[in-house]
């Protein structure tokens, strides 16, 4: 057995063997299973509670490059849950329900369009920053008025989408480029001619 091999490498074997060496009077020796023996009978009880209801142990040393793997998993699981669970940042879960590790390439300029909280009289309404929401060309003045409809924005118009789709327009915006560069002239643009978008 392991235990009484003075060569073993196993942690708690070499633990058992020093004991045994400092305990000259304990004697260890086989005992035949299932024979009605005592004590053996309450060590294998105790061993199937370990394994049914205890708690893993190991001695095991596993590979750093695993543990991280193991950990970034953890990470990306707790994560998601918390992004999908979470009260704020909704119009960003829509466009991108999954966490990632990767960079997504946007700039701040994305983030104000999709998020919508930027220089838009309805955001700052919400707020009460502004007195009423609309844009000094009659419309209401969301992110998706200026992309598709106010007459001071038309260099960077797009295609206005179906009622009821303006989530997957977003969407589709936001996962191509040239739409993107449109997004972010409009930011721009508001944001250096604020004067121009509040109603008078």
């Amino acid at each position: 057995m392991a235990s009484s091999n003075s060569k073993s490498t196993n942690e708690t074997a070499r633990k058992i063997f020093k004991i045994l060496l400092s305990n000259p009077r304990i004697k260890v020796s086989w005992v035949k299973a299932h024979a009605g023996n005592i004590g053996n009978e309450r060590a294998d009880q105790l061993e199937k509670d370990a394994t049914q209801h205890g708690q893993p142990y190991s001695h095991t040393k596993l590979p750093k490059p695993y543990i991280k793997g193991l950990l970034r998993k953890r990470m990306l699981e707790e994560w998601q849950t918390s992004w999908k669970n979470g009260d704020t940042g909704r119009k960003i879960y829509n466009i991108m329900p999954s966490v990632s590790l990767r960079p997504t390439n946007w700039i701040i300029d994305d983030v104000i369009f999709f998020s919508q909280h930027g220089p838009f009289p309805a955001y700052l309404k919400r707020f009460h920053l502004s007195d009423n929401d609309y844009c000094s060309c009659g419309g209401i003045g969301t992110a998706f008025h200026y992309a598709t409809e106010c007459i001071y924005t038309v260099s960077w118009h797009m295609r206005k989408p179906a009622p009821n789709f303006e989530q997957e327009w977003l969407k589709r915006v936001a996962n191509n480029l040239v739409s993107r560069q449109k997004s972010r002239g409009i930011i721009k643009f508001i944001s250096e001619n604020r004067d121009l978008f509040w109603p008078p």
